[in-house]
C-alpha cells in the first residue's frame, strides 16, 4: 500500500468548517444540548404504558376517571397511542424486526417490545397493522424459534445473563400485553424482583446484592410489585412480607421520583414504572400521573420518543474539551463565552446528597434536568472542561476539589472506577470499567497542581491503583473494552476501538508519578489500534467492522496524542517502524474523515451508544465533536495534556 501524506490544507479547511459548525450548535445560553435519536424501544414502551393506563380507567365512573386523567390529557394520550403505533409501523426494519434506533440492526429485545406494543391497537382495527405484527412474529420465530413463552423467555434472558435490569422489564411488558399467555400462567416466566427490600433502610441496599443495577431501583419496586400481584408466591411468609412492604415501597418510589416525573429522564424506565404500577392496580398513584406528564412532554412531533431527554452536560463537556485541544481556543471562544459555560457547569454540580442513589455531593450527571444521576464519566468530563475553560477562581477550585473527592470515594477495591455507586455488587454497571477509569485519571492529572488531596498520599495511591487496574484489564491482544459504548457490527456488540482509544489518551499523560504505569500498557494498545484500521483508512468498533466518523475520530485523536512520545514508545517496544506507522495511520484516518464529512460539512451519526443492558442510541453531536477533537489533535501543534 503506498504511503499517505497528511494533506494539511484539506485538514485545516475541514477543521475550520467543523469547528464553526460546533460553535454554531450552541444553545442561546451558550452551551450545547444535542439531540438524541428517536427510539423504537422508547416509543413502544411509552405507547403501551399509556394504553394500559387508559384501559384501566375506561371502566371507571366518570368522576373517578377524571381523578386520574382530565379530559384533555386523556384525549392527548389517545392521540399519542395512534401516532406512536404509526411511527413504529413506519420504522419497522425490512426483516420484520426493530432495532433501538432507525439505524440499528433488529434485536430480540426491541422486536419483542414493539410486538407487544401493538396489543395497544384499537379494537376492530387489527387489520391496519396485521402485516406489521405478522412480520414481527416471523422475525421472532426465525431468531428465537417461535413466539411462545417457551421460546421468547430463554432468548431474552440469554441476552442479558445474570443482570435482570432489562430482561425482567421486557418480560413484564410482554406478560401485561398478553404475549406470554393468559392469567396467572403468563407470569410464571417473569422472575420475581424483591421489591420488599424497600422496607430496608436505603443505605443498606448496597449490601443486599440486588439483581438489578444501582440506578434501577424504581423498576425493582414497580415490576416486583406487579409480579407479586399477578402471581403471588405460595410461600406464606414471603407473601405476607411482600404485602406488608407494599405501602413502604410505594412511598419510596414516590420520594425518589424526580421533579420532571421521568426516572433518569428516560422514557423506557419511566414507562416500565407506569405499566407496572397500573398492572398492580395503582393507576391512581401520584407517581403514575407525574410519569404520564413526563411522557406527554417528551414525545416528538412525529410520534416517537428519544431514549433520554438530553445529554446536555455530557455533550457540553465533550465539546469544550474538543475545542480546547486547539492552542487558539481562547480566540474562538473569548472569556465571556467560556465564563458563561463555566458558570453553567458549576451550577450543575450536585451540592446535596442525591435522593435516588444517596451519592455524596460533588458529582455531575449527564443532564441538568432533575432526572439525572451523578456518575463518574460525567464528573470526569466536567472536571476536564472546567480545567480547559481556564478559570482558577476559588469557586472553580472548590468545585474541582469536591469533584475529585467524589471520584476518590467511588473507587472500587480493585482500583478501578465504576459508574454510579461503589459497593452495590457484581453487576456490569456497578463494576469498575477501563474507559471510565482512564477518564478519571485524566481529570486527576488536570487538577493535580490545584487540588492538594491529589498530591497527598491518598491521592497518589488512588492514581497508582487506577493505573494498575488499567494494566490488569488490558486484553491479551492489547485492547480494552469500554462499558458505555458498543458497536452493533462487532463481536458481542463490544467496541474495543472506543475503549482502547480512550485509555490511550490517558497514555499521553507525562510519565510522572503516580501516572507512570502508562509505559506498561501503551505500546501494545497502540499496536492494536494501528492493526485495527480498515483498508479504507477509517475505524469501526473492531477490526473489519464498517468505519464510522465517531470511531475513526476517536482513534485519530488517540494516535495524535501519542505522537510526541512515539520515539519513546518505539524504543520500549523495540520497533523502529512505529513512528512511520503512526504517521501513516493518522494521515489515512484524517483523509477518511475529510471525505466522510464532505470537508467538515456533514456529520451522519452511527449507533455507538451502549446505554444500559444493550440499549442503543446515537447523538447527533458525537460525530461533530469527535471530528473537531481528532483534527485539532492531528494538526500536531504544541499542547498540554490534562
Amino acid at each position: 500500500m503506498p504511503s499517505t501524506t497528511l494533506d494539511r490544507e484539506s485538514l485545516a479547511q475541514t477543521l475550520a468548517n467543523a469547528r464553526q459548525a460546533l460553535l454554531d450548535a450552541r444553545t442561546a445560553g451558550g452551551w450545547w444540548e444535542g439531540e438524541l435519536s428517536s427510539s423504537a424501544l422508547s416509543t413502544a414502551t411509552a405507547v403501551f404504558a399509556i394504553h394500559l393506563l387508559l384501559g384501566a380507567i375506561d371502566n371507571l365512573p366518570p368522576e373517578r376517571e377524571r381523578e386520574v386523567l382530565d379530559e384533555a390529557t386523556e384525549t392527548a394520550c389517545r392521540g399519542l397511542i395512534r401516532d406512536g403505533l404509526a411511527w413504529l409501523a413506519l420504522h419497522q426494519n425490512r426483516d420484520g424486526g426493530w432495532g433501538d434506533t432507525m439505524l440499528s440492526l433488529s434485536n430480540i429485545s426491541t422486536t419483542a417490545l414493539c410486538w407487544a406494543a401493538f396489543a395497544a391497537d384499537a379494537p376492530g382495527a387489527g387489520a391496519a397493522y396485521g402485516n406489521v405484527v405478522r412480520a414481527a412474529e416471523g422475525w421472532l420465530t426465525q431468531h428465537a424459534g417461535g413466539c411462545g413463552p417457551e421460546f421468547l423467555v430463554p432468548a431474552i434472558i440469554a441476552r442479558y445473563g445474570e443482570d435482570k435490569t432489562f430482561s425482567v422489564p421486557i418480560l413484564t411488558m410482554c406478560a401485561l400485553a398478553g404475549r406470554l399467555g393468559e392469567g396467572r400462567a403468563a407470569w410464571k416466566s417473569v422472575p420475581q424482583l424483591p421489591f420488599e427490600l424497600a422496607a430496608f433502610p436505603q443505605r443498606g441496599f448496597k449490601w443486599l446484592r440486588l439483581p438489578v443495577v444501582s440506578y434501577a431501583l424504581p423498576a425493582l419496586i414497580a415490576i416486583g410489585l406487579v409480579r407479586h400481584v399477578k402471581r403471588p408466591t405460595r410461600n406464606p411468609a414471603a407473601r405476607i412480607a411482600r404485602a406488608a412492604a407494599r405501602r413502604r415501597a410505594l412511598r419510596l418510589i414516590e420520594r425518589i421520583q424526580p421533579q420532571s416525573g421521568g426516572f433518569l429522564e428516560a422514557a423506557p424506565l419511566t414507562s416500565f414504572v407506569i405499566m407496572s404500577l397500573v398492572g398492580a392496580g395503582e393507576f391512581a398513584h401520584p407517581v403514575v400521573k407525574r410519569s404520564i406528564d413526563f411522557l406527554i412532554r417528551g414525545v416528538r412531533p412525529d410520534g416517537s420518543w428519544p431514549i433520554d431527554t438530553n445529554l446536555a452536560t455530557w455533550v457540553t463537556t465533550l465539546a469544550v474539551n474538543a475545542l480546547a485541544i486547539d492552542t487558539g481556543f481562547t480566540t474562538h471562544m473569548p472569556d465571556d463565552q467560556r465564563r458563561r459555560i463555566c458558570d453553567w457547569l458549576l451550577d450543575q454540580q450536585y451540592r446535596r446528597e442525591h435522593p435516588y442513589t444517596l451519592a455524596d455531593p460533588g458529582g455531575w450527571a449527564w443532564t441538568p434536568l432533575s432526572g439525572g444521576v451523578p456518575d463518574a464519566d460525567d464528573t470526569s468530563g466536567a472536571l476536564l472542561a472546567l480545567w480547559n475553560l481556564g478559570f482558577r477562581d476559588e469557586r472553580t477550585k472548590a468545585a474541582a476539589m469536591a469533584g475529585v473527592q467524589w471520584l476518590m470515594k467511588l473507587q472500587n477495591r480493585d482500583g478501578g472506577i465504576p459508574t454510579f455507586c461503589r459497593g452495590w455488587g457484581n453487576l456490569l454497571f456497578d463494576r469498575s470499567s477501563a474507559d471510565i477509569t482512564a477518564h478519571t485519571l485524566r481529570a486527576f492529572n488536570a487538577w493535580s497542581a490545584d487540588v492538594p488531596s491529589l498530591r497527598a498520599k491518598r491521592g497518589r495511591r488512588a492514581c497508582f491503583r487506577a493505573s494498575k487496574y488499567l494494566v490488569g484489564k488490558q486484553r491479551a491482544d492489547g485492547a480494552w473494552t469500554p462499558l458505555w459504548f458498543g458497536n452493533q457490527h462487532a463481536p458481542d456488540d463490544e467496541n474495543p476501538t472506543y475503549g482502547t482509544a480512550r485509555v490511550l489518551c490517558m497514555g499521553a499523560i507525562p510519565a510522572a508519578p503516580p501516572f507512570e504505569h502508562w509505559r506498561a500498557f501503551t505500546p501494545r494498545g497502540l499496536r492494536w489500534l494501528l492493526q485495527s484500521q480498515n483498508a479504507d483508512g477509517g475505524w469501526g468498533g473492531a477490526k473489519d467492522t464498517p468505519s464510522s466518523i465517531e470511531e475513526t475520530a476517536l482513534a485519530v485523536e488517540a494516535l495524535a496524542d501519542l505522537r510526541p512520545r512515539i520515539n519513546e514508545l518505539a524504543n520500549r517496544a523495540d520497533d523502529a517502524r512505529l513512528p512511520a506507522a503512526l504517521d501513516e495511520a493518522i494521515a489515512r484516518g484524517v483523509a477518511w474523515l475529510i471525505a466522510a464529512t464532505d470537508h467538515g460539512r456533514v456529520f451522519p451519526p452511527s449507533p455507538i451508544g451502549f446505554y444500559f443492558a444493550k440499549l442503543w442510541y446515537y447523538e447527533k453531536l458525537y460525530p461533530l465533536i469527535f471530528t473537531v477533537a481528532a483534527l485539532h489533535a492531528a494538526e500536531d501543534r504544541p499542547r498540554s495534556f490534562p
